[in-house]
Order: structure tokens, then sequence, then C-alpha cells
């Protein structure tokens, strides 16, 4: 245990620094890195890092404050208009391609796991790398924070319904009841306007009492919790959180949000989140893989398939006039996906659904997918048009 907790926060620090060495040459994620370091100094090879109870509550809450980010970064008008009703409908898509795949390999009970996993998308993921190539207020950049939303609240939603201890009618209702008390906190969050609690957080910016921090943990404490009792995935919960934050400070002064952002992504992304992403590594079951090298030509499928079912139908909620570059590019960042894999497989795992080498495989496909895409994505894209920002929510 005293080893992982040296271990880990090193490989934190080191990642960023050979992402940004290697930047010279190429442009790769810095979570490549935390996978990569991760498995390194894992069980799997050079064994200096263990699992335990302590990181992997750590790494849990690193999981769900990336879901509660991403949630703060989805724009409510990205879901209406054309963007919307094709992210929606390509996923459902993406769900359909998945358990058929899944029907010609297992059972259907295998096959609902297949199809969540394959139209899954890492929104929480290719955030930070969207971010960090100044695509996040770009048309393009927003689309696929939209087609992203829906790619990781919708495989919430399935795991909700099919995988659960109830049957699909009590799922169903107990589903119902979840969105009727997240909603409210929607509605209630967005018909707020600035007043006392703007001016509370505004004056507590620099000071011990740092009100928004602790709203954010009340309302994300909140929904998790919620989530929990109704024994719903509490990712959901987070990324519900997310949305309500965001609405709650949207009227604040543009200097405030941003001043919170940054306290908040300096939590997530400079402390947590990096924790989830290389214990994934740690905990990553590559000895079966070596043990067995046919397997890693499942590996490969699992990756062309999620950039076959789900990056290519997701292509068609790219932005109005799009060209074939920002078309790929759009494919390859939709069919990134980890997160989503990770859990899934887990409850698959605790289920008894799958055979032992099926989980390390899957998740291998996702790795991959995490590794090659984005950096693929980026470099057919290039460098993002500096434009003004324009609503990607138009009717038509």
């Amino acid at each position: 245990m005293h080893s992982s907790l040296l271990l880990i926060p090193l490989v934190a620090f080191l990642a960023p620094l050979v992402a940004r060495g290697i930047g010279r040459w190429v442009r790769i994620p810095v979570v490549v890195f935390e996978l990569v370091l991760g498995i390194l100094i894992g069980p799997s090879v050079l064994g200096w890092a263990q699992p335990n109870e302590f990181i992997d509550q750590l790494s849990e809450l690193g999981l769900v404050l990336l879901f509660f980010v991403a949630g703060s970064e989805i724009e409510p008008s990205s879901l209406r208009g054309r963007t919307g009703r094709r992210a929606v409908a390509t996923w459902f898509v993406s769900l359909v391609l998945g358990v058929i795949v899944g029907l010609a390999l297992g059972s259907p009970e295998t096959a609902v796991v297949i199809g969540i996993v394959l139209c899954s998308t890492a929104v929480g993921t290719i955030l930070p790398i969207l971010r960090d190539a100044g695509e996040t207020s770009t048309p393009f950049g927003r689309a696929v924070l939209a087609v992203g939303a829906v790619g990781e609240f919708g495989p919430l939603i399935a795991i909700s319904l099919f995988l659960g201890a109830r049957d699909i009618g009590a799922s169903t209702i107990v589903l119902v009841l979840f969105a009727l008390l997240a909603g409210a906190a929607i509605l209630i969050a967005g018909r707020m306007r600035k007043g006392a609690l703007h001016r509370f957080v505004e004056a507590t910016l620099h000071t011990s009492a740092q009100f928004a921090i602790r709203v954010i943990l009340l309302i994300i404490g909140l929904l998790v919790t919620v989530s929990y009792v109704l024994d719903l995935d509490v990712l959901l919960g987070a990324f519900a959180a997310g949305i309500v934050w965001s609405l709650l400070i949207r009227d604040a002064d543009e200097s405030s949000r941003h001043a919170v952002e940054s306290k908040v992504e300096g939590v997530a992304f400079g402390f947590l989140v990096p924790v989830f992403f290389i214990y994934t590594g740690v905990t990553f079951d590559l000895q079966t893989l070596l043990d067995a090298p046919l397997l890693w030509l499942g590996v490969i499928a699992t990756a062309l398939a999620l950039l076959v079912i789900r990056g290519v139908p997701a292509t068609f909620a790219a932005p109005a006039g799009a060209s074939l570059r920002d078309r790929i590019s759009f494919g390859m960042l939709a069919a990134t996906g980890l997160p989503i894999i990770v859990a899934v497989t887990a409850i698959a795992d605790d289920e008894g659904l799958f055979a032992p080498q099926v989980t390390p495989v899957l998740v291998a496909g996702g790795m991959l997918s995490v590794l090659l895409f984005p950096l693929i994505a980026l470099a057919v894209r290039g460098a993002p048009v500096t434009r003004p920002a324009q609503p990607i929510s138009e009717e038509g």
C-alpha cells in the first residue's frame, strides 16, 4: 500500500511532463501516459504498485468527478435542434448495432453488455483533450460534447434498465423516479437568477469558506445518494449534478465562473481523475492477454468495432457543412471509450456474464481507443479554426 501511495502521485507528476516533452513531435493526450505508466508500475509488469482499498476509493471519487465535470460542460441548448436529434438517433443506431454484434457472440444478457460497451463515448476523457486543443468553444467541439453527452448518459440509463437486480418494469419506474427528482433539481437551477448565491460565491472565492466548492460537493452528494438509494449507477447522479451546477452558476460574473471552474479542474484533473486513470492501468489484467496472444486480435476487433458501430453513425451528427476531415475526426472522438467500458464490464463480472478473458479484452479495446483515436482525430483535423462561437442547436 505504501508504495502505491507514492508511485501513483509520482506517475501523475511525470505523465504531463512526458506528454509535453513528446509533444514537440506528436501531440498525445496526457491520459495515454497515465494509463500506460499505470500498467507499467502495476502487478502485470514491474509489480511496484498493488491494488488497495484506499486508492480504489480515491479512484471511484475520480470517476465520479470526471462525470460531474462532463455534465457541467454540457450546454442544454446543444442537445436541442439538429445536433441533439442526430446525437440521440445515432446513439440508438449504435446501441442496436452493438446488441446485434453481441447476439452473434453470446446470450441476450451478454449482447446487452456488448451493446452498451460499443455505443459509449468517453466524453469525460475527451473533454480535457478538446480543451487542450482549444476546441471546446468551436461548433465542432460543442457538437462533439453533445454527442459525447448522449454517448455517456445513454449507456448509464441502459445499465440501470438492463443490468440491475430488478426486472425491466421495476427498473423503468425507478429510473423515471430518478429522472423526476433530477429534472426537478435541473428545473429549479435553470430558473434561479443571479442573487444571494452568486454574491456569496463571489465573496468567498479567495477565502477559506470556498462556498462554491462546498455547494458542488453538496449537489454531488445529494444526487449520488439518490442514485445509490434507488440502486442506480451513481455516475448518473454525478452527471446530473454537473448539469445542475452549470445552470446554477450560469448567471454569475464571467470572472467568477472561470475562477470556480479553475478550482474544480484543479481538484479533478490535478488530483482525482489522474488517480482513476492510473489506477485503471494498475488494476488492468495484462497477464491474461500475455498468456493468450490471440486475445490481442479481440482487443483490435473491439477498437475497430467502436470505430464502426459508434464512430461511423456519429459522423451524421457533425456540424452542418463539416468537411470530410472534420467528420473523420468527429467519428474518432465519438468512438473513444473507456470509463463506461470499465463500469459495465465490472457489473458483468459481478453477475458472472463473462468468461474471465472477456473483460481484459473489452477494457484493452477501450484503452486502445483512448490511446489512438484522439491522437489520430487531432492530427486529421489539424489546428482549430478560430471563429466566433455559434449555436449548434440549429433547427431543421
